[in-house]
């Protein structure tokens, strides 16, 4: 049998406000009467040790703290001394305080507390009434003990503390107690009261909520709708066993299968134009790598032919003539093997299956066996080099490698040095890295080019890197070089130049 929702609210809630209201009825039957006692004997033993700390001998000099312990705790207060005189009583002159002439002093009791002296702590009264009953005695230290009592003829209860002070006198407070029941009563009659007040509250807000309750329908429509418009992200939350909750269960089931198979579908469609994006990209390579390697070798591979040509023919009459055809045969061959190897070595390292051979070495050696080097080629350049006393730095790589990349930038800095023809080298020092700076006074890049000049083959003036013999392939194998190693490289414009920059890790010495 299916429970509309209404009624289950309205169970629900009514149960639950009527077992509060139970269970706060129970509680102070049974927790108050012992809570309101126990904070009275906390009070009491508090209010003793305070005196006590304070008391001198004389009540006169305490009268005032006494009349205040008295007025906050309603209560009477005694002293007596140790042979049960009193000496103070917030009730004025008591009957028989004084012993009899010719009586004799009471005796000595182990325990002075138990003095029956200090019972005359009520009134006096006319006839006398009958004594206390102590319901409850408890001894709280070797000096003070706590009684409860019932005076007979007033049906009150009493708690009494008796605590025998510094000096040996004895205090005693007596505090009368209310009639905790009746509290307890009244304050179970407030609570059912307000019990009921609740629950009708409870009940009248119930019937209204039933129709908010509604809204998870609402929301159910709406992934519906957004269902069918093939939008399965939203979801429906709702762990019941009723009607919502299983409609509910059904659309999230019926939302996940139509959910996994269009993505299975889209994963697919997705995967399949991938693997076509990727073919054509590698068959514009292959095509742009064809081009660009049949264009490079055209113009030696006509020079060669012609040149050969022009020998077996014998047209060159003289031995300087052919002498000279010798050398352009000679340097386009030369040509041709350093654009094969730059092949090689770019497809090597570009494969993934080449290995580093990495060391520890000195950058500052290989820097200026590089300068060194190239000192002849600068001079006939006329080009100036500026560098600052490079300290050593060791580094970590592969030390033939990375002698490609400087001499790679350098190359390049030296067919590009333009305008003041100025070459500079340096070095900066982070925490992990080392970075060298290898600058050119000339033109700018252009800033469409900054990214492209790391392509094989792309060259921004074709005429004048065909001038000095380049083939596009120098920043290529710098960026395949670096990339392995894993560190960054780059290039930046000046304000009269262009810098280009490597990184080299640091060696852990």
């Amino acid at each position: 049998m299916i429970v509309s929702l209404r009624t289950k609210l309205f169970i629900i809630l009514s149960g639950l406000v009527l077992f509060f209201v139970l269970m706060f009825l129970g509680l102070t039957r049974i927790g108050l009467e012992l809570f309101y006692t126990s904070q009275k004997k906390d009070a009491l033993i508090a209010n003793s040790t305070n005196f006590d700390y304070r008391y001198q001998g004389d009540p006169k000099e305490m009268s005032l703290e006494l009349e205040r312990i008295a007025n906050t705790l309603g209560a009477a207060i005694f002293i007596f001394s140790k042979d049960g005189n009193i000496k103070y009583s917030s009730f004025g002159p008591i009957m028989d305080q004084e012993p009899a002439p010719g009586s004799h002093p009471p005796p000595n009791f182990p325990n002075p507390l138990d003095n029956p002296a200090l019972s005359r702590t009520t009134p006096s009264r006319f006839p006398p009434g009958p004594p206390p009953i102590i319901r409850n005695r408890e001894m709280i230290d070797n000096r003070t003990i706590l009684e409860r009592e019932h005076d007979q003829d007033l049906k009150i209860d009493f708690m009494v503390i008796r605590h025998q002070m510094n000096n040996e006198d004895i205090l005693i407070i007596k505090q009368p107690l209310t009639l905790v029941s009746e509290s307890v009563s009244v304050a179970g009659q407030f609570i059912i009261f307000t019990g009921i007040l609740s629950i009708a509250a409870g009940c009248f807000w119930a019937f209204f909520f039933a129709k908010k309750f509604t809204l998870p329908i609402l929301e159910l429509n709406r992934i519906a709708q957004s269902m069918s418009q093939l939008d399965f992200s939203q979801k429906c939350i709702i762990n019941r066993g009723d009607e919502i909750g299983e409609l509910g269960k059904n659309i999230n089931h019926l939302s996940y299968q139509l959910d996994t198979a269009i993505f299975e579908l889209n994963q697919k469609n997705q995967q399949l134009m991938a693997d076509v994006e990727k073919e054509r990209k590698l068959d514009k390579m292959r095509k742009n790598f064809v081009s660009s390697v049949s264009h490079e070798l055209k113009t030696p591979l006509s020079l060669i032919l012609g040149y050969a040509e022009g020998l077996r023919e014998n047209i060159n009459r003289d031995e300087e003539s052919k002498n000279f055809y010798c050398s352009v045969i000679i340097d386009e061959a030369e040509k041709m093997d350093i654009l094969v190897k730059d092949l090689l070595n770019l497809s090597q390292i570009e494969s993934g299956f080449y290995q580093l051979n990495r060391t520890d070495f000195d950058l500052s050696l290989l820097l200026y066996d590089m300068i060194l080097k190239y000192s002849t080629i600068l001079t006939e350049k006329d080009l100036s080099l500026e560098t600052n006393q490079i300290p050593p730095y060791i580094v970590n790589g592969d030390e033939l490698r990375i002698e490609q990349v400087l001499l790679n930038l350098f190359t390049n800095a030296i067919n590009h040095a333009e305008l003041k023809k100025t070459i500079k080298i340096w070095v900066q020092e982070t925490e992990n890295q080392v970075r060298v700076f290898i600058y050119n006074s000339g033109h700018p890049i252009p800033e469409e080019s900054l990214e492209k000049i790391w392509t094989s083959f792309y060259k921004v003036d074709k005429a004048r890197t065909r001038q000095y013999g380049g083939y596009g392939l120098g920043l290529s194998i710098v960026r395949a070089i670096q990339e392995l190693h894993g560190n960054d490289y780059g290039v930046n414009n000046t304000q009269d130049g262009v810098t280009f920059w490597f990184d080299l890790t640091k060696a852990k010495i």
